[in-house]
């Protein structure tokens, strides 16, 4: 059976409203891409001050270890670092947290530890020696 003129205008009329539905739809996505274009940046585009403003790191205290020396809570992010601490002895311990960590100068902890300066000097030292070891030791886990 073919079809009669009628059917023939007739599906001839479907095909070209689907094609003028198409492409006005075509034109369409094209200006709604340009609108965006217009107002959104890539991040590759942006500079690293403007990058930087994006996003922000969360700061949780189960992050973070304590130590407590002199009256002074002690804050320290890496594990690695404060697990090596732990290890040392109490006093060569709060050598290296009082120097490094509250700033202190060695005539300073001296006179908080009740010790020579030149005592702290040289427990700060050989913590210090302790910390390396015991650092590059536990460093691949």
């Amino acid at each position: 059976m073919s079809p009669t003129a009628y059917e023939k205008r007739r599906i001839s009329e479907f095909d070209s409203y689907c094609k003028h539905v198409l492409r006005n739809e075509a034109k369409d996505i094209q200006r709604q891409l340009a609108r965006k274009r217009k107002v959104e940046i890539s991040f590759s585009d942006l500079s690293d001050m403007d990058l930087n403003q994006l996003y922000v790191f969360d700061d949780y205290k189960t992050d973070k270890h304590f130590f407590h020396v002199i009256n002074e809570k002690v804050a320290l992010q890496s594990s690695h670092l404060s697990s090596a601490l732990k290890k040392l002895s109490d006093t060569k311990q709060k050598v290296i947290l009082l120097s490094y960590f509250l700033e202190m100068t060695d005539q300073e902890i001296g006179e908080a530890l009740d010790v020579a300066r030149s005592t702290v000097q040289y427990r700060r030292s050989v913590a210090l020696k302790e910390l390396k070891t015991e650092m590059e030791e536990h460093e691949h886990e």
